[in-house]
């Protein structure tokens, strides 16, 4: 068994070595090639995720409409939420496209069902202390000097807001195990038609039946409870995926230790990530006319969390392409794919840049009509221009770094990026040298690029061929494991 597995790598290495021999002659048709099947993964995933994320924004939009302090909890709970639940289950979830992006490459369709189902296990579990910490928001938030009224109205929409996180865990699964396949059109109408649906159900909960606050985080429950249902009917029914169903228990339990060995490290890197925009608007609230400062970077973090969903889709089409080509033992074809998505998203963020910077003057005014604060916007464009540029670096080598199973160098890499060089630097530039909004943003731009330079350099050192024998050695390893 061990020589017919051997055999088979050998075979999908020599396949790969020999398109990389043809390359010189058709790159550009090979690379053509590669920026249609990434822009078929790419374009559609920013409409899945800018849906996905509406959910919240609708119901906070409908929020309000109550009053300022029913505003003013749910935007504290939306925050504490994203913290200590949403990113850590997002980032575990990102373990899938390493696993199950190289399982489909490799052909071993079975596994791809057994890692899903062996991650829904493992979130699950998690999410169980995370519903008990939301249950004590009210008593952290107080701790750390919060009002206790923001923080009752906080506690009461994080309460309603945990049966969300089970079906959120299951989506974002659901979501990596589809994307390994590059199936991405179930995922698109059904977040489409979900939206739509969510918007008249948040209304009916929030102000016709009266539930006000809970009302909203109920609806979003429900919402993503919905999704999973639609995605879950595709999967049951459809032929596309009648292969990559697990068929052993035995299969689905042994994968839980692998998919762990991934989701920490993959957890750790997203988490240190988003953490770092939230330091950076609290410290906001520390410098003088707080309240202009924390409006301009809070409307700052909006516009850059908007974009993010683009250059977070191409990296997403980076992963799956890379993992998939290691998984299939084409080193070559790897890198040509991560050529292909780098090209694509330097168009997009120049365009992006382009339009931001040329409506700086008037940006401000879409989240108000105070002069000082649309003033202030404008100054802050061009570093968030800047800021959006090196986002979309890190964002697609963070992808490829997610497809090719190095998750734990990214980790340390975003813990010295941000916490040991690009917050320090905020809090020097936005207070020693009292450049306030200004040096707080710039101190995060720090940190981007050196994130971004670090990335680069880990990127352009790897050993492609060796990525790819270590992706099949993987998963015939767990094909012989099955089979003893």
């Amino acid at each position: 068994m061990t020589f017919l597995s051997s055999t088979k790598t050998n075979r999908h290495m020599e396949d790969g070595l020999s398109s990389a021999t043809e390359m010189p002659r058709r790159w550009e048709i090979v690379l053509a090639e590669e920026v249609k099947r990434s822009c078929y993964i790419a374009l559609p995933m920013v409409v899945v995720m800018v849906s996905q994320y509406l959910l919240r924004a609708a119901s906070i939009s409908m929020v309000g409409h109550l009053g300022q302090l029913e505003l003013a909890g749910t935007a504290v709970a939306i925050s504490f939420t994203n913290v200590t639940g949403f990113s850590l289950l997002f980032g575990m979830a990102s373990a899938l496209e390493t696993l199950c992006g190289q399982a489909y490459g490799a052909q071993q369709y079975h596994m791809l069902g057994a890692y899903t189902y062996g991650a829904m296990i493992s979130l699950i579990l998690v999410c169980l202390p995370i519903s008990i910490l939301w249950i004590y928001i009210d008593k952290l938030l107080i701790l750390i000097g919060q009002d206790p009224l923001i923080s009752a109205e906080a506690r009461k929409f994080s309460v309603w807001l945990i049966p969300t996180l089970f079906p959120y865990a299951i989506l974002q699964l659901i979501t990596r195990y589809l994307l390994s396949q590059s199936l991405i059109f179930p995922m698109l109408w059904s977040s489409v038609a979900v939206l739509l649906i969510h918007v008249p159900i948040c209304w009916a909960l929030v102000f016709k039946l009266g539930f006000r606050t809970p009302g909203a985080a109920l609806a979003i429950g429900i919402s993503y409870t919905l999704n999973v249902v639609i995605l879950g009917v595709y999967l049951y029914r459809s032929k596309a995926c009648k292969r990559t169903r697990a068929t052993c228990l035995g299969d689905v339990f042994s994968s839980i230790k692998e998919f762990l060995r991934f989701a920490v490290p993959s957890a750790v890197m997203i988490c240190l990530e988003w953490w770092s925009y939230e330091i950076v608007v609290l410290l906001s609230g520390l410098l003088p006319n707080a309240r202009l400062e924390t409006s301009v970077l809070s409307i700052c973090l909006t516009v850059d969390i908007l974009h993010y969903y683009i250059p977070y889709s191409f990296g997403v089409a980076a992963s799956t392409r890379v993992s998939n080509e290691l998984g299939a033992g084409n080193p070559e074809a790897a890198k040509m794919a991560l050529l292909a998505v780098s090209v694509l998203g330097a168009m997009e963020v120049i365009i992006a840049s382009t339009i931001l910077f040329c409506s700086r003057s008037i940006l401000g005014y879409a989240f108000g009509k105070d002069k000082e604060l649309v003033n202030y916007v404008k100054e802050m464009t061009p570093l968030l221009c800047l800021s959006i540029f090196a986002d979309t670096i890190q964002t697609i080598l963070s992808g490829v770094a997610r497809g090719s199973g190095w998750q734990d160098i990214g980790a340390y890499i975003n813990l010295g990026s941000y916490y040991l060089v690009g917050i320090p630097m905020a809090i020097v530039l936005g207070f020693v040298c009292h450049l306030n909004g200004k040096g707080l943003w710039s101190g995060l731009i720090i940190g981007i690029v050196i994130q971004c330079i670090l990335l680069t350099l880990v990127t352009c050192s790897t050993n492609w061929k060796k990525q790819a024998r270590k992706a099949r050695e993987r998963m015939f390893k767990e094909e012989l494991i099955d089979e003893q």
